[in-house]
């Protein structure tokens, strides 16, 4: 009996693990380029047969709900196992609920997507594949590269011309082959794709890759496990494409189906209003596409890849979503460094943002438990913030001078 296998959620066509799967081959065929795609797969596994506790589980890296055969195909970096910071005030004011903050950017490239470049690393060894493409607006494409010069594979990363610069750094540091692409995200992706097809190469891309959610569903593991094994009530998540929402919410699913857990969190998503494809579609007849303008690069997309399996959890699970305007992630990104000493790049300051908007309206119930995914550093994208992190101009090494620069009273 093979260990998973791949479940296409739009026909719920089965396919074995024997082969290397992307989307389902029906589904594909009636895709079209200015849509999300359908035909996403879903790896599910045999529940039954793993019949362990969650400490069993947790003793053997969690190997039984992954689809690969030994963590010793991981690359030898800290993955995961990231802080759940518990912060009881805000502005001084003590809080009348929870309020924990998943710091991801203690990843190895500082961001989320670490989590599933692991797995499609580490599946790609096995199956003894050197070469794997992805597209990405920075932070996949950085993950990627630091992931395959940990394992010793080679990494091709196409990048919008517009991504950021430091973001661009990385991925050169790390040695991987960088294509920037004139357009945007979604023509990286879909160059990325033609490649993958000519050349053969292993893709990573977010949501075409199943493996990706795998890889990023280990944070629901690990909120579970760091919150004493209860279930938050609400987590805040950062969505573009939708594969990040999607993850946490099949971590906590693979759960419910080992009878570990009883419930889901409710699980808020939280886009830019200038980025809202997937959320604005939600409760639509037909999809419609606005073109992204966010300051909140990784999560600017245009078509939702993910749109299907995100639209299917929410409405499965009872989830919740908001857009948040640019000005409230500039002030969310501020407010979170001023109170907490976190510096989060804009797309995680968006979950953050989200929260605040709902603590101001009320919705958060006293004692509630509640988790805001923060997917990445600052430091990723500092010429996003640059307008509201003033650099004073330099002074002399005066005392007096140093009185004027700090209006302190004469002695």
């Amino acid at each position: 009996m093979d260990k998973f296998s791949y479940n296409c959620i739009n026909c719920g066509s089965l396919y074995n693990s024997n082969e290397i799967r992307y989307l389902c081959e029906k589904c594909a065929l009636e895709n079209k380029p200015d849509l999300p795609p359908k035909g996403v797969l879903k790896t599910v596994y045999n529940y039954k047969s793993i019949n362990k506790s969650f400490d069993q589980l947790k003793e053997t890296g969690f190997i039984d709900l992954y689809p690969i055969n030994s963590t010793d195909s991981l690359p030898n970096l800290c993955i995961g196992q990231t802080p759940l910071y518990s912060i009881s005030s805000l502005s001084n004011k003590n809080l009348p609920f929870e309020l924990y903050l998943k710091d991801d950017s203690q990843n190895p490239t500082f961001s989320f997507k670490d989590r599933a470049s692991a797995i499609v690393s580490a599946f790609a060894k096995e199956k003894e594949i050197s070469t794997i493409i992805t597209a990405s607006t920075g932070n996949a494409g950085s993950s990627l590269a630091g992931i395959c010069a940990a394992n010793n594979q080679k990494a091709i990363v196409m990048v919008p011309e517009s991504a950021p610069i430091a973001k661009i750094i990385q991925i050169i540091m790390y040695g991987a082959t960088i294509v920037p692409v004139k357009g945007s995200y979604d023509d990286a992706f879909d160059f990325s794709l033609s490649a993958t097809k000519e050349f053969g190469w292993y893709n990573r891309n977010t949501a075409f890759n199943p493996l990706t959610i795998e890889g990023k569903k280990s944070v629901s593991f690990e909120i579970f496990d760091q919150l004493k094994r209860e279930v938050p009530d609400r987590i805040f998540i950062p969505v573009g494409d939708g594969v990040i929402i999607s993850g946490v919410y099949k971590g906590f699913e693979d759960l419910m189906k080992l009878g570990i857990i009883n419930r889901m969190p409710v699980i808020v998503a939280i886009q830019a209003s200038g980025s809202d494809n997937l959320t604005k579609n939600l409760k639509s007849d037909k999809f419609t596409i606005k073109k992204s303008n966010t300051i909140a690069d990784s999560i600017s997309v245009d078509i939702p890849r993910n749109f299907y399996m995100t639209k299917k959890y929410i409405e499965q699970y009872d989830g919740e979503w908001i857009t948040v305007s640019d000005k409230q992630i500039f002030d969310a990104s501020l407010f979170l460094s001023k109170n907490t000493g976190l510096f989060a790049e804009p797309a995680a300051a968006a979950a953050f943002a989200g929260f605040l908007e709902y603590r101001q309206k009320s919705k958060l119930q006293d004692e509630s438990k509640n988790v805001v995914l923060l997917t990445g550093s600052g430091l990723k994208d500092i010429n996003a913030v640059k307008s509201i992190a003033r650099i004073p101009e330099a002074i002399k090494p005066e005392l007096n001078e140093l009185m004027k620069f700090l209006d302190l009273p004469r002695h």
